[in-house]
C-alpha cells in the first residue's frame, strides 16, 4: 500500500518565467453624449462586471492560480478610450480580450486592434438598443482588417434590465477565454528537446518554424549527455534525492521481470538503476524549469533552466542501448504527484515526439489535467477478438476498439483510480486530487524491469490497466509538406474488457507497458463511420489522450492558431470558430476551416 497519507497539495504557483496572462474586459458604448451614452453607462459596465465574475468564478489556470480579469477603467466610446484600455491591458499583462456591449457603437473606432491577442465580442440580444447591430458591424471590420474575432450573441432576446448571462452565452465566453489563455500562456515559452530524432520518427524532427509561427514559442536543445554530466558531477539537490529515493522505495512497487533469466539484471544492478532513474527525473525537471538550489551549490547557469512549458526525451536508441530508459522519468513527471507533493503535471513527450507533445500541451492547457502519451497500436475488430479469445466484445466495445499502449509518458493519473463523489473513475485537476487518489494510482501501477530486447540499458516501465468508463479525447498534430500543421481529434471512452480477454490481448504485445482500451464515438460517416476507419485515418503512430470530451475546445484553440482540423467527431452545434470562417463557406465546415487558416496564415507568421 502506497505510503502517501502525509502528502501535501502544492500551493498554486507559476513555475515558469513570465506573468500569467489576464483577461481584458472592454465595455464598449455608444459615444454620443447629451443623453445617449449617459443612459447606457451602468448597463454597459455591469455587463463587463458580470462577464468578469463569470470567468473568475469558473476558470483557473492549469497551475491552479485563479484567472484574473482586468476591466477597462471607463467605457470605450471612441479611439481615445480604446487606446486608454489598450495601455492598461499592456501594463496589466492582458493576453485575451472580450468586448461587451448592449448597444450600437462605432466599430473601427472601438475595436481591439492587437494582432496577437485572441478577441471576442459579446453583443447583448435586446430590443431597446441594437447590440447585435454593433456586433455584426465590428465583426465585419475584424474580417476586413484580417483580425479574426469570435462573435457571442444569445439565442433569446433579453430585457434591458436583465443582468443575467444566458447559458449559451456563458458556454461561448468560457470556451473562448480558456482557449485564448492557452494561446497567451504558450507565447514566449519553450519546447525543450533532450536529445534529437528517435528511431527516424518524423514527429521528433523538431520544426522551429512551426513552434515560432503557430505557437509563438522558442525551441531549446540539450544533448542527452547533459543528464550524464549532471549525474557524474552530482549537479542535483542531494537532500531532495535522498528524500525522493526513499519515497520511490515506499511507493513504486517493482513488478515481475519478463526478461529471460540468463539476461536479467542482478538485484544490485536494479537497485543502482532505481537510483539512476530518480536522478534522471530530477535533472529533466531542472532542465525544464530550473532549480534555485543549484545556484546555492555554485551552479548558477544550470539553476536557470530553459523555461520549458513542454519537453521531449529522445531515449532510443543511443541512450537506451547503454543507459536505463526514460520511462520512469517521463511517467512520473507527467503525473500529478511525486515526492514533492500533489502538483501540476509536466508535459514530457516520449521519443521527443514534439508534435504529440504539443497535442499533450493543448490538452493540459484546456483541461487542467495530466495527459497520456500512447502508441495508437492496434485496432481489434469484433471478429478478431472472437477468433483470438473465443469471446465477442460487448457494450461500448461491441464494434471493436483501439489498443493504446506505450512504454513512456503515460501519466499515472491515467490509471483511472481517482474517483468523483459518485465513485466514477476520473482524472482530476491536481488541486482536487486527494492523498487517497494518489495512493490508488500508485498501488495500481507496477514498475516492470524494462524489456532488454527494446532497452538494452535496462530501466523500469510503468504497467497498469486504465479503468473503463472515462470520457476521453485523443488528439494529434501532424505536419504536411505544402500544407503545414493539421490537428486530428477523436472523442470517445475508455472501456474495460473481461479479465481473461484483456490478458490474452495484452500478452500479444508488451505486457510490461500500460494499456488503455479506447473506443471512439462513431458518427456513421467519414473517418468515424467505424472504429477501423478512425485507426486507418490517424496520421501518426502516437496520440495524446486527455480526460473529458474537449474536442470543441481544441477546435476553438486551433482556429485561434490557424491550424486546420482535418478529422474530428465533435457535434456541429459545438463548433465555435471566429465569425470570419463563415465567409469561407457554411456548408462544408471542414473545407472552410482549411481555407480560412490558409488565408489568414499562422498567428505569429508573416503572410
Amino acid at each position: 500500500m502506497a505510503n502517501v497519507k502525509d502528502i501535501k497539495v502544492v500551493q498554486p504557483h507559476n513555475r515558469l518565467i513570465g506573468p500569467m496572462p489576464k483577461v481584458g474586459i472592454r465595455p464598449v458604448i455608444d459615444g454620443r453624449r447629451r443623453g445617449v451614452r449617459e443612459s447606457l453607462e451602468n448597463q454597459t459596465m455591469n455587463m463587463a462586471k458580470a462577464a468578469a465574475r463569470l470567468i473568475s468564478e469558473n476558470l483557473r489556470h492549469p497551475n491552479g492560480l485563479p484567472v484574473e480579469c482586468v476591466i477597462a477603467d471607463r467605457c470605450i466610446g471612441g479611439i481615445a478610450e480604446a487606446a486608454m484600455a489598450d495601455e492598461k491591458f499592456a501594463r496589466e499583462g492582458v493576453g485575451v480580450s472580450l468586448s461587451v456591449t448592449p448597444c450600437w457603437c462605432y466599430g473601427t473606432e472601438t475595436m481591439d486592434m492587437d494582432p496577437y491577442r485572441p478577441k471576442a465580442i459579446w453583443g447583448f440580444n435586446g430590443t431597446e438598443r441594437p447590440g447585435a447591430v454593433y456586433l455584426a458591424a465590428v465583426l465585419a471590420a475584424h474580417s476586413q482588417k484580417g483580425l479574426p474575432a469570435f462573435g457571442i450573441y444569445g439565442r433569446d432576446v433579453q430585457d434591458a434590465n436583465d443582468t443575467s448571462i444566458p447559458e449559451d452565452v456563458k458556454e461561448k465566453i468560457l470556451r473562448f477565454v480558456k482557449a485564448g489563455l492557452a494561446v497567451a500562456y504558450m507565447r514566449n515559452k519553450s519546447y525543450l528537446s533532450i536529445g534529437s530524432v528517435s528511431m527516424g520518427i518524423a514527429g521528433s524532427m523538431v520544426d522551429p518554424g512551426f513552434f515560432q509561427d503557430y505557437l509563438g514559442m522558442r525551441n531549446e536543445y540539450v544533448d542527452m549527455s547533459e543528464i550524464i554530466r549532471r549525474i557524474d558531477e552530482e549537479i542535483y539537490d542531494k537532500e531532495e534525492y535522498a528524500r525522493a529515493l526513499q519515497w520511490v522505495k515506499e511507493n513504486c512497487k517493482e513488478g515481475a521481470d519478463n526478461n529471460p533469466p540468463e539476461i536479467q539484471k542482478s538485484r544490485e544492478e536494479k537497485d543502482k538503476q532505481w537510483e539512476f532513474v530518480v536522478k534522471m527525473t530530477m535533472i529533466a525537471r531542472d532542465l525544464m524549469i530550473g532549480n534555485p538550489k543549484l545556484a546555492e551549490m555554485g551552479y548558477e547557469e544550470e539553476a536557470m533552466g530553459h523555461n520549458a512549458i513542454a519537453s521531449g526525451f529522445q531515449g532510443q536508441r543511443q541512450w537506451t542501448d547503454h543507459f536505463p530508459n526514460g520511462d520512469f522519468m517521463e511517467a512520473m513527471l507527467c503525473s500529478s504527484f511525486d515526492w514533492n507533493g500533489i502538483r501540476e503535471p509536466f508535459i514530457v513527450a516520449t521519443e521527443n515526439d514534439c508534435l504529440n507533445g504539443v497535442a499533450m500541451l493543448f490538452g493540459h492547457l484546456l483541461s487542467d489535467r495530466a495527459q497520456l502519451f500512447s502508441d495508437v497500436r492496434t485496432y481489434w475488430s469484433p471478429e478478431a477478438v472472437k477468433r483470438v479469445t473465443g469471446k465477442a466484445p460487448t457494450g461500448l466495445a461491441e464494434n471493436g476498439f483501439i489498443h493504446l499502449i506505450n512504454s513512456g509518458a503515460t501519466t499515472l493519473d491515467g490509471t483511472g483510480q481517482q474517483t468523483d463523489k459518485d465513485g466514477n473513475p476520473v482524472m482530476k485537476p491536481y488541486w482536487e486530487i486527494t492523498p487517497e487518489d494518489a495512493a490508488k494510482c500508485l498501488d495500481a501501477t507496477s514498475w516492470r524491469p524494462a524489456s532488454l530486447g527494446y532497452f538494452r540499458g535496462g530501466g523500469f516501465s510503468s504497467n497498469f490497466l486504465t479503468k473503463g468508463g472515462m470520457p476521453v479525447t485523443m488528439s494529434r498534430i501532424n505536419l504536411v509538406k505544402g500544407l503545414g500543421p493539421v490537428l486530428q481529434i477523436a472523442e470517445g471512452y475508455t472501456v474495460e474488457l473481461p479479465e481473461d480477454v484483456h490478458h490474452i490481448l495484452d500478452m500479444r504485445t508488451d505486457p510490461t507497458w500500460p494499456t488503455t482500451w479506447f473506443v471512439p464515438r462513431l458518427t456513421g460517416k467519414g473517418a468515424f463511420k467505424d472504429v477501423y476507419s478512425v485507426m486507418a485515418n490517424w496520421g501518426a503512430n502516437h496520440g495524446a489522450i486527455s480526460y473529458g470530451h474537449i474536442g470543441a475546445d481544441l477546435i476553438t484553440l486551433a482556429s485561434m492558431l490557424r491550424i486546420p482540423v482535418c478529422m474530428h467527431n465533435v457535434p456541429e452545434e459545438k463548433i465555435y470558430r471566429p465569425s470570419s470562417w463563415s465567409a469561407f463557406g457554411t456548408t462544408d465546415l471542414e473545407g472552410a476551416d482549411y481555407r480560412a487558416c490558409m488565408n489568414f496564415g499562422p498567428l505569429y507568421g508573416k503572410k
